[in-house]
């Protein structure tokens, strides 16, 4: 009932305020720096789009995040991965402003978070306030800047949603600056033969295109010969003035003769179609490369909605005896563009590279569900994990499985049964499933236990089997010792580590009560701030336990003092 009350605000919030989509004054920045930006908005990520900015803070970390505008904190979410700790703040414009990898927050909204905290005692924690409980006004300071989460260095990730939605749109639309006056970059281009029997310059299969830097800055392929329906894609980034990061383009739009045949930008979309990422990229040549090759035509199950004009679903239909001039143009949100001409020639050649028939002893049925027997362990893939039909490649084996390979994309989780019978119940308390890296070591997945079976859920293809933990975690002080005196400390600070399974929960204590320790993965450290003022003794004793995934748990017992 409260969440649908919110809702209600919001929606009549935004009615109230007007119909201008992306209003040029009402919002200010949410930092005190100039914007340089370390990622842009639709930026292609694994297995998603890019839902905001990604706005550099110099290397450092704390400084102050204001509010765009006035609002209200509607949600505040803590996470050891992810948006790490993040604040959402909706506005009576009808949209949602969002700050993610936060290193704290305001005073007043820092209190309100560690009371939940300590009343649910839990690091990491999801709150929805009450609309109108935490209220804050332009220009004021809710956060700091930080490096929470999944984040790889210091910045702060910022989008402006549509509150009744929930779809990101891109924050430059709303009048902020980013100094950039630099083209997109190319680095590849591609074509694709696309029906039976195509072919592009002898080749059934995706071949690379060369081309060369014009006078004028434009680029022209080498002349293609070609026959059938064909496609284009490129490989690049863009950059802007003041950073070497290499972000997302903005738009692509390809023409056939004049004609525009694909056209998309990154203005907005949908968190519910943002998987579909790896139906716009060559995922099989991601698989093998790292490299993302964008395709400038939508293939039948690319469900996004980014297109804005589409002919022929942005194929080229190649006819013998005939000429067609087709040109990418990729622009960044500033306009900077990069234009490539691709001379396409109607002709039979001899086919030098023909198309590989990939087949196995198995086939998936993309739209129906697939079982199989792999002997160790039995797979189960729903209806609609896959893209398309296509030959699966399967072992069988007494302890490892092969699920396929990193060249095809899941787009929903997949169930993997392990029959562990064999193994005695001591054992099978310490065991779980496990994908083998490209390192050979294991990697634990969550695994769900019951009676003589193990199952888990994943999108990712590759060789799996069963591993044992039997080491607990590690658990060293970082800034202290036994017995010492620690008046003049902020904060004590512990390294906790697990070598197989991972850390699954921590748990401390002082004097016997619980104590917000705030655990960071990427240092594996857990921090325990001392202006939370719950002592009130001279002595003070710490107790730390931290257990793995597999229920393997150390314990550490600390004296110290304090006045």
């Amino acid at each position: 009932m409260r969440k649908y009350t919110i809702w209600l605000v919001l929606f009549l919030s935004a009615m109230c305020f007007g119909q201008t989509k992306y209003p040029q004054d009402y919002f200010q920045s949410p930092l005190g720096i100039p914007l340089v930006l370390a990622g842009t908005f639709g930026e292609l990520r694994s297995n998603h789009f890019h839902a905001g900015i990604d706005i550099k803070t110099q290397l450092r970390q704390g400084f102050p995040v204001y509010s765009i505008a006035e609002g209200t904190v509607t949600r505040i979410k803590i996470s050891h991965w992810g948006y790490g700790k993040a604040i959402y703040v909706a506005h009576p414009s009808g949209h949602t402003s969002v700050y993610a990898h936060l290193k704290k927050f305001s005073p007043n909204i820092e209190a309100y978070v560690k009371k939940a905290q300590y009343a649910k005692e839990s690091f990491e924690i999801e709150l929805f306030p009450d609309y109108g409980d935490l209220k804050v006004d332009k220009g004021e300071v809710i956060a700091y800047s930080g490096n929470s989460g999944s984040s790889a260095g210091p910045h702060l990730h910022f989008e402006i949603r549509n509150s009744v939605s929930e779809k990101p749109t891109n924050p430059l639309l709303y009048g902020y600056e980013v100094r950039d006056a630099t083209n997109p970059t190319l680095l590849g281009l591609y074509a694709y033969p696309l029906s039976d029997k195509a072919a592009v310059d002898g080749s059934e299969k995706r071949i690379q295109l060369s081309f060369s830097k014009q006078s004028d800055g434009s680029f022209l392929a080498d002349p293609v010969n070609a026959l059938g329906t064909i496609g284009f894609g490129f490989h690049g980034f863009d950059r802007q003035d003041l950073a070497a990061n290499k972000n997302g383009v903005f738009s692509v739009k390809q023409t056939v003769n004049g004609a525009v045949y694909a056209e998309y930008d990154f203005e907005s979309f949908s968190f519910a179609e943002t998987r579909y990422i790896n139906t716009l990229i060559d995922y099989a040549h991601f698989g093998k490369t790292r490299q993302r090759i964008q395709k400038c035509f939508k293939e039948p199950y690319n469900r996004l909605s980014i297109f804005k004009t589409l002919k022929n679903n942005g194929k080229l239909e190649v006819k013998e005896g005939f000429s067609y001039e087709v040109e990418i143009i990729v622009s960044d949100f500033e306009d900077n563009e990069i234009k490539i001409k691709i001379p396409v020639t109607g002709k039979k050649e001899a086919i030098k590279v023909p198309k590989k028939s990939e087949k196995t002893e198995d086939y998936i049925l993309a739209q129906k569900p697939n079982n199989f027997d792999l002997g160790a362990a039995k797979v189960y893939f729903p209806a609609n994990v896959f893209y398309k039909d296509f030959f699966i490649d399967m072992e069988k084996g007494l302890d490892t499985v092969k699920v396929h390979n990193n060249t095809v994309a899941a787009h929903r989780n997949y169930t993997m049964s392990f029959d562990v019978s064999k193994y005695s119940a001591a054992e099978r308390k310490k065991m779980f499933i496990a994908r083998i890296g490209r390192d050979g070591n294991p990697i634990y997945y969550k695994t769900y236990k019951r009676d003589q079976t193990f199952t888990a859920r994943t999108r990712a293809f590759g060789k799996y089997t069963l591993a044992k933990d039997t080491v607990p975690p590690t658990i060293k002080p970082r800034n202290f010792k036994e017995k010492e005196w620690l008046s003049n400390y902020n904060y004590l600070s512990l390294e906790i580590a697990d070598d197989l399974s991972g850390i699954n929960t921590y748990y401390g204590t002082l004097n016997g009560k619980w104590i917000l320790m705030e655990y960071e993965p990427k240092t594996r450290t857990i921090t325990y701030n001392f202006d939370d003022k719950i002592l009130n003794t001279t002595q003070c004793d710490l107790k730390v336990v931290v257990t793995d995934n597999v229920g393997n748990s150390s314990t550490f017992e600390h004296s110290f003092f304090r006045k």
